[in-house]
């Protein structure tokens, strides 16, 4: 069986300020945007005729790794309150890959995002049981999900 995993869809606030982040914070681009009324049938949320609209930003690969955002606009979706500070069972952790670490911090700084961990050194034993040096960094977006930007050093 052949399997891809091509998208992860983000349900944010406000997708004007989501696609922000993510292209001029991340590096990603626009690939898709467009109003999607719901069928009332395949998403766990929502009804028949609820109104949304999807933005779909694109890392370099142009079939895999991209992250959808979509925003409930009519009706609107509550909002969690508060500011999330640790993770638990069901959340998720978003891991990315730059050549430029201390960039994206910089960027994610002047954004005013939430910085966990500062750009530090890092390592781990790969999948091949090799160790792997690395810069890592991690913060949460303006929704509250919660990512790992990684510098890999040498091989």
């Amino acid at each position: 069986m052949h399997n891809v995993l091509k998208r992860t869809t983000l349900i944010v606030r406000d997708v004007r300020r989501s696609t922000q982040f993510f292209r001029d914070v991340l590096g990603l681009s626009v690939w898709y945007d467009d109003e999607i009324v719901l069928g009332g049938r395949g998403l766990a949320a929502g009804k028949q005729g609820d109104r949304t609209r999807l933005v779909i930003m694109r890392a370099q690969d142009p079939v895999i790794g991209m992250i959808g955002l979509l925003q409930f606009t009519e009706p609107p979706l509550p909002a969690p309150e508060g500011d999330r500070t640790r993770l638990g069972i069901g959340d998720v952790v978003f891991v990315m890959q730059t050549d430029d670490v201390q960039a994206v911090h910089e960027r994610l700084q002047a954004w005013g995002a939430r910085v966990h961990a500062a750009p530090h050194e890092f390592v781990v034993r790969g999948a091949g049981g090799v160790e792997v040096g690395m810069t890592t960094l991690s913060f949460w977006d303006p929704d509250g999900y919660f990512f790992e930007i990684n510098e890999r050093h040498g091989g």
